[in-house]
């Protein structure tokens, strides 16, 4: 049974950083595409950062220069470092795995509980 568990998240002032993890069990994970999305109160869930098995990593423009994905296959987890945080980067973060890159960020890949991440102004 795949197990994606997250951590990492917190309370960080406005221009900060956090570094997300998220460590994967229960399948082959250098089989998988992985991504970070996030939800915030009242907003739709927004697929933030992908990355491909191959390590062909994709940003959404809301966090393209400041959040960066990687993967270190031999721990079987994806990171998300998010730097020059904002109060709008408030959320729960989500980490999501999938054998097939259409499913990432859908409700057809494998989802962790998500990590609170609270940015304050």
């Amino acid at each position: 049974q795949v197990q994606l568990v997250e951590s990492g998240g917190g309370l960080v002032q406005s221009g900060g950083s956090l570094r997300l993890s998220c460590a994967a069990s229960g399948m082959r994970f250098r089989d998988y595409h992985m991504a970070w999305s996030r939800q915030a109160p009242g907003k739709q869930r927004e697929l933030v950062a992908k990355i491909t098995r191959g390590g062909t990593t994709n940003y959404a423009d809301s966090v393209k220069g400041r959040f960066t994905i990687s993967r270190d296959n031999a721990k079987n987890t994806v990171y998300l470092q998010m730097n020059s945080l904002t109060p709008e980067d408030t959320a729960i973060y989500y980490c999501n795995g999938a054998s097939i890159l259409s499913s990432v960020g859908t409700d057809y890949g494998s989802w962790g509980q998500g990590t609170q991440v609270t940015v304050s102004s």
